[in-house]
């Protein structure tokens, strides 16, 4: 629109004044290029906050490690209701890695495999484990277990499994500027109500297995 109105303007001088022209045909062709330049500048998206990466990462090791626990119920002998627990966690913390590694791809951030030893990042040496994550002989046992055992170990070891989840949702909520990213808040919120429900559910469980609380 700017163009049109300097053009009938453009064309008056050229009238009266030849030697105008070149000047603002120049000055037309400016005010284009500068109006093009103006609509399509996109300001580069934020850097993620360091909490954020650190979190996100981090859970993904974390729910892989769950997924290996749970996805044992079939084969190692455990109760129907421990089967349905094991299904809901299994497809509910994939869905979380999944979400997790597109968060990170989309900002360019290295974006750690589902390795259930622990979160792995380049240039470690070792997968670190994260809060509550069970350690290579605690794993070892678990997968040594059978029947009504398997079921009590893998509730006592993921109650304290569920547990390091929610310490890792406080530490992101205690940093400063840290989950103001819509769907981190939202992913560190369901993770909070999830394994808070989870841990409920599953100390009730094995209250019932040993006949007194835990």
């Amino acid at each position: 629109m700017r163009i049109l109105r300097l053009a009938p303007a453009a064309m008056a001088a050229a009238a009266y004044a030849p030697m105008k022209t070149p000047f603002l045909v120049l000055i037309a062709t400016a005010a284009c290029a500068g109006a093009s330049t103006h609509q399509t500048t996109v300001s580069p998206a934020p850097a993620p906050v360091r909490a954020d990466v650190h979190f996100v990462s981090g859970m993904i090791g974390h729910h892989a490690q769950a997924i290996q626990m749970a996805g044992w119920a079939p084969s190692h002998g455990a109760s129907p209701a421990v089967r349905v627990l094991c299904e809901r966690i299994v497809v509910a913390q994939n869905d979380e890695i999944v979400f997790a590694q597109r968060w990170l791809r989309e900002r360019n951030e290295v974006v750690p495999p589902a390795d259930p030893r622990g979160h792995v990042m380049p240039g470690m040496d070792h997968p670190m484990l994260m809060p509550g994550m069970l350690t290579p002989d605690q794993m070892a046992q678990l997968d040594a277990a059978r029947g009504p055992q398997f079921d009590r170990l893998f509730l006592t070891f993921m109650i304290q499994h569920h547990r390091g989840a929610l310490t890792m949702v406080a530490q992101l909520l205690a940093t400063p500027g840290a989950a103001e990213d819509g769907p981190i808040f939202r992913f560190a919120a369901d993770v909070n109500a999830d394994q808070t429900t989870e841990i409920d559910r599953m100390s009730r469980m094995l209250d019932a297995l040993t006949g007194s609380p835990q």
